[in-house]
C-alpha cells in the first residue's frame, strides 16, 4: 500500500530497492512484512519460521553468508544461468516444507475489516501468518503489521488462560473458576442494576471477537441489562 519497493530494472544485475534507493531505515516502510508474502524466491522469510519452516532455515549463518557460502555461489551463477535455476530450487525447499506445516484459511480479529489469511502451524504451535492473493476482496493479500505479526500471545507463556477476580477494594486479585467469575459477574450486575439503574451500567465489546460474539454481547447489554450504553473499539 506504501508503495515503498520497486526494482531498478536499468541496473546490470537488477535489484529490489526503498523508494528509488534510500536506505531502508530512511525509506517510508512501515514493516507491514507484505514483502515477505509477496517475494517470488523465498529469500524474506519471518523470524518466527527460522529452523522451523524447511530443510535451508536451520542452516548456520555461516554456511549462508561467509566467503564460499550459498549467498556468493548463487550471486556467482545468477548472471549465467539466469533466475530459473534458482527460482527452481526455491520453489522445491517450499514443496517439501509443506509436508510438515499446516495451512488454516481464517480471517483477522484484530478489526474489523475483516482480512483473510492463512495461519501456518507445525505441531500446534503458530509460526506464520500470511495473507494470500487468492482470497479476494477485502484485503487482497496484504495484511496490517498487526494481522501478519501481532499472533503470537496466542502461545504466549504469560497469556490469562484462567479467569482473575478482585473481590475486595485494593485486593490482589485470585485465581477462579469460570463458574465462580460468571456467578460473580452476575451478583455484580444485578446489584448495581437495581441499586443505580441500568444505565449506570456500559459495555465495551472488542474487534478481537467475531461478528457473533459482538451481537451477543451488544444484545446482552441491550436486551438483557437494559441499556444503550455499549461501543466498540472498532468504531474508531
Amino acid at each position: 500500500v506504501n508503495e515503498t519497493l520497486s526494482i531498478n530494472w536499468e541496473d546490470p544485475h537488477p535489484r529490489v530497492q526503498w523508494d528509488g534507493g534510500a536506505p531502508i531505515g530512511e525509506s517510508s516502510c512501515v514493516s507491514c512484512g507484505h514483502c515477505v508474502t509477496v517475494c517470488p524466491c523465498n529469500a524474506l522469510m519471518e523470524k518466527s519460521m527460522l529452523g522451523e519452516a524447511g530443510y535451508f532455515t536451520s542452516l548456520h549463518e555461516t554456511a549462508l553468508s561467509v566467503v564460499g557460502g550459498m549467498i556468493e555461489v548463487v550471486k556467482g551463477i545468477e548472471p549465467e544461468l539466469g533466475y530459473g535455476a534458482i527460482l527452481q530450487i526455491s520453489e522445491l525447499e517450499a514443496a517439501m516444507r509443506e509436508g510438515h506445516i499446516k495451512r488454516t484459511k481464517t480471517v483477522c480479529t484484530y478489526c474489523g475489516v475483516g482480512c483473510q489469511m492463512d495461519v501456518f502451524a507445525k505441531d500446534g504451535q503458530i509460526v506464520k501468518v500470511s495473507g494470500n492473493p487468492d482470497y479476494g476482496q477485502p484485503n487482497g493479500g496484504s495484511l496490517c503489521v498487526k494481522g501478519r505479526f501481532g499472533m503470537d500471545f496466542i502461545q504466549h507463556p504469560d497469556r490469562l488462560k484462567k479467569p482473575l477476580i478482585r473481590y475486595e477494594k485494593n485486593e490482589d486479585l485470585k485465581e477462579a473458576s469460570w463458574d465462580e467469575a460468571f456467578t460473580f459477574i452476575v451478583d455484580k450486575l444485578s446489584s448495581i442494576k437495581k441499586k443505580t439503574g441500568s444505565d449506570s451500567i456500559a459495555g465495551l465489546s472488542s474487534a478481537r471477537c467475531t461478528n457473533e460474539e459482538n451481537y451477543l454481547f451488544q444484545k446482552f447489554i441491550r436486551a438483557v441489562i437494559g441499556t444503550n450504553n455499549v461501543d466498540h473499539c472498532a468504531r474508531l
